[in-house]
C-alpha cells in the first residue's frame, strides 16, 4: 500500500480549504489573445524560485498533500525555439529589432539561413537520430540544421525512419501565439519550461524508454536485467511495416522501469495510448503499409508491453485507450500518475498538423479542469525530441546518453506559478523525479537500493544540476481557476461512450 501521507496542521488545512473555495468557485472561460505580442508581467523572471516553506511544512510536504494526480502529456518533435522561440521573456531566439539576429549556413545555396515565421500549420523538419543531434549542436555552435535537412533520406518509406528528410527550409521556422494560442495560453497563465531538454540526444524511441525508465539499453538475455547496455541510439526496436531495419519481432525491455517501483508501492498508474497510427508513410513509390497503433499494439510510443517488469507485475492492463483516461477524468477515478501517448494524427509529428495536436492537448487539459479531480492534479505537457528543428541552446553535458536538443515544457495545475517562466535545467529526468518524491518517497531507480539492480551508467534523477519541479508550484498562492480554452477536438465523439474496448490491432 502507499505510504501513509503527513496530514498538516488543521489550521493550515482550514486555510487551504478557504483558499480553494475562494480560488475555484468559478470557471472561467478564457479565449486566449491573438496578438503576438500580448504582455506578460511574470516573464521577466530573474531565476527560478528555492521551494519553500509554509506554516511550517516543506514545499515538498506540501505537496505530497496537496498533488495525488499527476499527468504527463508527451508530443512529438518539436524544438522550443520552434514553438515559442518569440515568447516574451523566455530564452528564445536572438533578436535585434525584433529581427532574428542569428543564421545557418545552407550548403546549397551557399548561404545562410535566420529563423523566420512559418504560419503553416503542417512542417517537416529534419532528421533526429543521434548523429543529426551531434551535427544540428555541432560542438555547441547549434549551426547544423540547414544542412541535415538537405542531407536527411529523401526516398524514406516512412516518417517513422528518424532519418528521413523532405529537404526543405521549414527546419528554420518558428511559430507564434496566432499560430498555437492555446499553448501561449497556457504560458501566459501558468508555466512555460524554457531549459527542458529530451534525456537522451536521439529519436522518439529512446526518449520514451527514459520517460518510464530513465534509459535506453539492449538486453541480451530475455528477461535479465544484468543483460542490458548502454543503447543510445539503437535499441530493439519494433517490427514496424517501412521501418528501416525492421527491429526484433520482441524487444527485450529487460532493465528496471518507473512502473516497477509503482507497482511495489502500491501506487496506481495508467499508460493512456491513442487508437489510430504511428506516423504516416509517404505517397508515390515510396508507400509502405501504416503501423497501427492501440493499447494492445506495442510500438515506438508505447514501449511499455514490452517491458519485463510491466508484465512480470501482471500491469498490462494499465495500459489503455485514451478514451479510458477521459472517462477517468469524468468520474474523478484518475491514477497517481498517468502518461498520454498520442496516435500520428493528433502527435504534432511531421507532417501532422500543430492545429489538430493542440486541439486534443486542450480537450485533455479541459476534461481534466472540468473533472473532480482537478484540485489535486498537476498536468505537464512535453514534445519528446526536437524533430529537426532549429534551436539556439547547446544542451548540457550529462552522461555518455544526453541530454539532447531543448524541448517545450508546460505546466498546468491549480497550484502551479501564474505565468512563470522556469530558467532551471530540466529533463524528463525531472518527471521521473516528481514521481519518486511524491508518491515513492523518494526513492529512485537506482540498482544500489531498488532491488532489481541493472548495470545503467548513473543515477539520472541525481544529477546535480538537474531542477526540481517544485519550484513550478505555490503552495502560498489561492488555487488558480480553470482555463477552459476553445478546442475543435470533442472527446465525446472520438471516443463515445462507453469506451471503446480494447482488441488487438488487425496484423
Amino acid at each position: 500500500m502507499p505510504a501513509r501521507r503527513r496530514p498538516l496542521d488543521r489550521a493550515v488545512a482550514a486555510l487551504i480549504a478557504a483558499a480553494f473555495v475562494v480560488g475555484c468557485s468559478t470557471d472561467h472561460t478564457i479565449t486566449p489573445s491573438a496578438t503576438p505580442d500580448a504582455p506578460n508581467a511574470y516573464a521577466s523572471n530573474d531565476a527560478s524560485p528555492t521551494p519553500s516553506s509554509f506554516g511550517g511544512f516543506s514545499a515538498l510536504e506540501l505537496a505530497r498533500e496537496r498533488i495525488r494526480h499527476i499527468v504527463f502529456v508527451m508530443q512529438e518533435n518539436r524544438s522550443f525555439d520552434s514553438y515559442f522561440g518569440t515568447y516574451p521573456g523566455a530564452d528564445g531566439i536572438p533578436m535585434k529589432d525584433g529581427v532574428p539576429s542569428v543564421c545557418v549556413p545552407d550548403p546549397a545555396s551557399h548561404g545562410c539561413v535566420a529563423p523566420f515565421h512559418d504560419p503553416n500549420a503542417v512542417n517537416f523538419g529534419g532528421p533526429h537520430h543521434a548523429a543529426a543531434a551531434r551535427a544540428d549542436v555541432d560542438g555547441g555552435r547549434m549551426d547544423g540544421f540547414v544542412r541535415m535537412a538537405e542531407a536527411g533520406k529523401k526516398n524514406c518509406k516512412s516518417l517513422l525512419d528518424p532519418a528521413c528528410s523532405r529537404g526543405g527550409l521549414d527546419a528554420m521556422g518558428y511559430h507564434d501565439r496566432s499560430d498555437i494560442p492555446n499553448y501561449w495560453a497556457y504560458a501566459d497563465n501558468f508555466v512555460l519550461e524554457d531549459q527542458m531538454f529530451e534525456p537522451n540526444a536521439s529519436w522518439s524511441l529512446p526518449e520514451h524508454l527514459f520517460l518510464v525508465s530513465e534509459w535506453s539499453a539492449k538486453c541480451s538475455v530475455r528477461d535479465d536485467p544484468m543483460s542490458c547496455v548502454n543503447a543510445l541510439d539503437k535499441p530493439d526496436q519494433p517490427p514496424a511495416p517501412g521501418f528501416g531495419g525492421a527491429g526484433s519481432a520482441a524487444p527485450n525491455y529487460a532493465w528496471t522501469d518507473l512502473t516497477s517501483l509503482l507497482y511495489r508501492q502500491g501506487v496506481s498508474w495508467g499508460w493512456y495510448v491513442f487508437p489510430g497510427t504511428e506516423p504516416d508513410c509517404e505517397d508515390g513509390d515510396a508507400t509502405c503499409k501504416q503501423v497501427k497503433q492501440s493499447a494492445s499494439t506495442p510500438g515506438i510510443w508505447n514501449p511499455l508491453p514490452w517491458f519485463t517488469t510491466v508484465k512480470q507485475d501482471g500491469q498490462l492492463g494499465n495500459i489503455k485507450s485514451v478514451g479510458s483516461f477521459f472517462d477517468a477524468a469524468t468520474r474523478g477515478s484518475l491514477p497517481a500518475v498517468s502518461w498520454m501517448i498520442p496516435s500520428h494524427e493528433v502527435s504534432e509529428h511531421p507532417p501532422a498538423s500543430i492545429a489538430r495536436g493542440q486541439a486534443y492537448v486542450t480537450a485533455v487539459v479541459n476534461a481534466l479542469m472540468q473533472g473532480p479531480d482537478w484540485s489535486s492534479t498537476a498536468v505537464f505537457v512535453s514534445w519528446d525530441d526536437w524533430g529537426g528543428f532549429y534551436d539556439h541552446v547547446a544542451p548540457p553535458r550529462v552522461d555518455l546518453n544526453g541530454y539532447g536538443l531543448r524541448v517545450p515544457g508546460l505546466v498546468i495545475s491549480p497550484w502551479a506559478r501564474k505565468g512563470f517562466i522556469d530558467h532551471q535545467v530540466l529533463s524528463f529526468d525531472a518527471y521521473a523525479k516528481l514521481i519518486e518524491d511524491l508518491f515513492l518517497s523518494g526513492a529512485r531507480i537506482d540498482p544500489a537500493t531498488d532491488g532489481r539492480p541493472d548495470p545503467r551508467p548513473d543515477v539520472r534523477e541525481n544529477e546535480p544540476q538537474l531542477g526540481d519541479l517544485i519550484a513550478s508550484f505555490d503552495f502560498e498562492q489561492p488555487p488558480r481557476p480553470t482555463l477552459i480554452l476553445p478546442t475543435t477536438w470533442d472527446p465525446a465523439v472520438e471516443f463515445p461512450a462507453p469506451s471503446p474496448s480494447l482488441t488487438p490491432a488487425p496484423s
